[in-house]
């Protein structure tokens, strides 16, 4: 007998199970779950729909039920999470993790972590450390330039103060060369004068220095 085309098969009943099942796991629609699986199997969701109400459903009454008690225990453990994380972070004024101990513990009494959900987890964390070493990083090299400004503005100081020193020096130098310079000028004005004396006969004579 052939088979039509478009007939579903075993394992696409199952993909449609299992996927509506974790859909309504994890607190999402069962529309959501047939427009995931349409887009797979390249049907409609409403052809996906009915496929579960019509024959898929049956199979998994009991799964179904199961799944909606989780999807109430996980609703009812958020609240109480988000409670204590409420209280928490009026508690602590600066949160440096993105992911507290009792939010890993309600994600394991979920369902099993997968490997995905755990290099994500991992790398959220790393992202966190890498911040946290890079701020720390930043404060220490500001800190340095402080320091560094400190000091330059202390050898800054010291050298005006100094250079004022070497200014007064130079001035007070200038005077004494000054002065010095006069009083040759005038030994030299007195040496040049010639000494004369008058003689009986009237003539003035040069005395010999």
């Amino acid at each position: 007998m052939k088979q039509r085309q478009d007939a579903w098969s075993k394992e696409d009943d199952l993909l449609l199970a299992e996927t509506v099942l974790r859909h309504v796991r994890e607190g999402s629609t069962q529309l959501n779950a047939f427009e995931e699986v349409g887009d797979q199997l390249n049907r409609t969701s409403a052809a996906c729909g009915f496929r579960w109400n019509a024959v898929v459903r049956q199979q998994y009454e009991k799964a179904l039920d199961l799944a909606k008690k989780q999807r109430k225990q996980r609703n009812r453990l958020l609240k109480t999470e988000q409670k204590k994380e409420k209280e928490e972070l009026y508690k602590i004024p600066e949160l440096t993790e993105t992911v507290t101990a009792q939010s890993i513990r309600l994600h394991q009494d979920q369902t099993p972590l997968t490997i995905d959900e755990v290099i994500s987890f991992l790398r959220s964390m790393d992202a966190t450390y890498d911040i946290k070493k890079e701020n720390d990083k930043l404060r220490s090299e500001l800190e340095a330039v402080k320091n560094e400004k400190i000091v330059l503005e202390k050898k800054l100081c010291h050298l005006e103060k100094s250079a004022l020193t070497m200014q007064e020096d130079y001035e007070t130098m200038m005077k004494i060369m000054n002065r010095a310079r006069k009083l040759v000028v005038l030994d030299e004005d007195d040496s040049s004068r010639a000494t004369f004396k008058m003689e009986s006969n009237g003539n003035l004579e040069k005395i010999a220095e």
